[in-house]
């Protein structure tokens, strides 16, 4: 199956979610809350293919790559960063909606609106 149409049900959760937008990173499909990159496909040349990149804390994120290296796994390139990488032909849809779902609440978190700086 083509990226992008793994990418497919990745998207279809993404818009279940608050202030969803979907759009690119590098040029592969990607899923934003208030601008803030929360899944994408993994564009690092480092990666897999048919990987998905999802944000998370760092001890999430080790307690996954422990249990399952099968289906979760690093590259050099994303060690610094609060996220994971997930062969989506491994994981289970279950799974995957929990991913997406807790990367949502994960940058949400973050990514709270601008305001205007008063004059």
């Amino acid at each position: 199956m083509p990226r992008a149409n793994r990418f497919t049900q990745v998207e279809a959760i993404g818009r279940t979610l608050a202030n969803v937008e979907v759009t690119t990173m590098y040029g592969q499909p990607a899923l934003k809350v208030r601008g803030k990159l929360f899944a994408c496909i993994a564009s690092n040349k480092s990666a897999e293919p048919d990987t998905l990149m999802v944000r998370m804390d760092f001890p999430e994120r080790d307690a996954l790559l422990e249990e399952d290296p099968g289906t979760y796994y690093l590259k050099e390139h994303y060690v610094p960063y609060p996220c994971v990488l997930v062969r989506l032909s491994r994981v289970s849809p279950d799974a995957l909606r929990d991913l997406v779902i807790g990367a949502h609440r994960f940058v949400s978190a973050r990514a709270t609106p601008r305001t205007p700086r008063p004059r």
